[in-house]
C-alpha cells in the first residue's frame, strides 16, 4: 500500500516545490538582490576592494531556483507519502484530506516554523563566515529535534485520548510540554548570527519571504496530496 502514496507524494511534492519556487522567485529573489547589492556597495567603499567573484552568477542561480525547489519538493513529497502511508491508520481524522492537511501542518511546524523562531533565515551576507559550519550544524540539530518533539507530542496526545482524557485537557498538557521542551532547546543551542548593521527592514522582509516559501511548499504539498488521495478514494468507492 505504500507505492500509491509514494507516487502521490512525489507528484504533489514536485508541484508544491515549483509553486514554492515561483513564490521565492517573485518575492524572495528581489530582496536577495538588494542584500547582495548592499554588500557589494560596502565592499567597494571599504579599502577599495571589490567583492569576491561568485562561482555561479545571479542569472544562473535564478535559473536553477526552480530546479532546486522542484527537486527538493519531490524528495520531501516522497518522504511525506511514505510517512502518510505509515501513519494513516493511526491518525484521528475521518478523511485522507484531513489527514494530509494535519500531517503537512505538523511537519511544517517541526521542519520550518520552530527552527525559524530560533534561527530565522539570513541573507548570505549576514554573519561571520568562520562560524557558518557551527551555525549550520546547530540549525539542522534543531530541525531534527523539533520533528522528534512534534512526533512525541502527537503520540502523547494519542495516548491521552486512548485513556479517556478530554480534548481540552490533553491539548493543554501537550502544549505545556512542548513549550517547556522548546524553551530548554532554545536556551541550550547557540545563538543565531548577529546581523550587525544590516538594515532591519530588509532583513525581516527577507526572513518573512523565506518562511513564506516554506508555507507555500507545505501547504501545497498537503493540499495536492490530499486532493489526489480523495480522487483515488472516489474511484475506488463502489457505485
Amino acid at each position: 500500500m505504500i507505492s500509491p502514496y509514494l507516487r502521490r507524494g512525489l507528484a504533489a511534492g514536485l508541484l508544491a516545490g515549483l509553486l514554492a519556487g515561483l513564490f521565492a522567485f517573485f518575492v524572495g529573489e528581489p530582496l536577495l538582490d538588494r542584500a547582495i547589492a548592499l554588500e557589494e556597495s560596502h565592499a567597494h567603499g571599504s579599502a577599495g576592494h571589490g567583492a569576491e567573484d561568485e562561482v555561479f552568477g545571479r542569472t544562473t542561480q535564478k535559473a536553477g531556483l526552480f530546479f532546486a525547489t522542484g527537486l527538493s519538493g519531490t524528495f520531501l513529497g516522497g518522504l511525506f507519502g511514505m510517512a502518510f502511508a505509515f501513519l494513516r491508520g493511526r491518525m484521528g481524522q475521518s478523511s485522507d484530506w484531513g489527514r494530509s492537511l494535519s500531517l503537512s501542518a505538523a511537519i511544517f511546524a517541526g521542519f520550518a516554523l520552530i527552527p525559524f523562531i530560533k534561527y530565522p533565515a539570513n541573507p548570505p551576507t549576514v554573519g561571520d563566515p568562520e562560524t557558518i559550519g557551527a551555525r549550520t550544524t546547530a540549525y539542522f540539530a534543531l530541525v531534527g529535534l523539533s520533528l522528534l518533539a512534534v512526533l512525541a507530542a502527537w503520540y502523547a496526545a494519542k495516548l491521552l485520548r486512548d485513556r479517556g482524557v478530554s480534548q481540552p485537557a490533553r491539548q493543554i498538557a501537550v502544549g505545556i510540554g512542548l513549550v517547556i521542551l522548546f524553551s530548554v532547546l532554545f536556551v541550550t543551542l547557540p545563538a543565531s548570527a548577529d546581523p550587525g548593521d544590516f538594515p532591519a527592514g530588509l532583513l525581516w522582509d527577507f526572513r518573512i519571504s523565506s518562511l513564506g516559501t516554506q508555507v507555500v511548499l507545505w501547504t501545497g504539498l498537503g493540499v495536492v496530496f490530499g486532493a489526489l488521495c480523495e480522487r483515488a478514494n472516489r474511484k475506488q468507492a463502489p457505485l
